[in-house]
């Protein structure tokens, strides 16, 4: 189960790490030469002045880029791991619920979605987790009758 884990903190060090970066690198994207698809285009915003840029790099790119790096800390560190899905689960479920909130202006668009569907999937995988830490680290405690009969005297 522990690989599992470690799977899932590496899948999610590549899925916010990338996205990171690619939010860091939009504003000078059409000068690198690659062919990179706009980072704006697909999350669906547009920029009307240049600290807009700044914004997207920092909110999209730093958050991301620190969150995937944790994310590959808690592959060394149980604690670091704990302390990564507490992360992931508190930056989706915040996403997600800032969503079901918009949607509940009569003229805003629905919450439910892909981006949706997978920031509340990764808030239950992330608590599933995070409880399975806690019982690595907790002993396993003894159930023998003649123990309890024998603590009460």
């Amino acid at each position: 189960m522990i690989w599992l884990l470690r799977i899932y903190l590496f899948l999610y060090f590549i899925l916010y790490f990338g996205i990171g970066a690619w939010a860091v690198i939009e504003p000078v994207r059409e000068i690198l030469e690659f062919d990179i698809p706009s980072f704006m285009l697909a999350v669906g915003l547009s920029v009307s002045a240049p600290i807009g840029y700044s914004e997207v790099a920092g909110l999209y790119g730093g958050i991301n880029l620190m969150v995937g790096i944790f994310c590959l800390l808690g592959l060394f560190s149980k604690y670091l791991a704990n302390k990564a899905l507490f992360i992931l689960a508190f930056l989706t479920f915040s996403i997600a619920a800032g969503r079901y909130l918009l949607s509940l202006i009569p003229t805003a668009p629905g919450f439910l979605n892909s981006f949706f569907i997978f920031e509340v999937a990764t808030f239950f995988i992330s608590i599933f987790f995070m409880i399975y830490l806690r019982t690595l680290n907790q002993p396993a405690k003894k159930h023998d009758v003649g123990d309890v009969a024998t603590n009460e005297s």
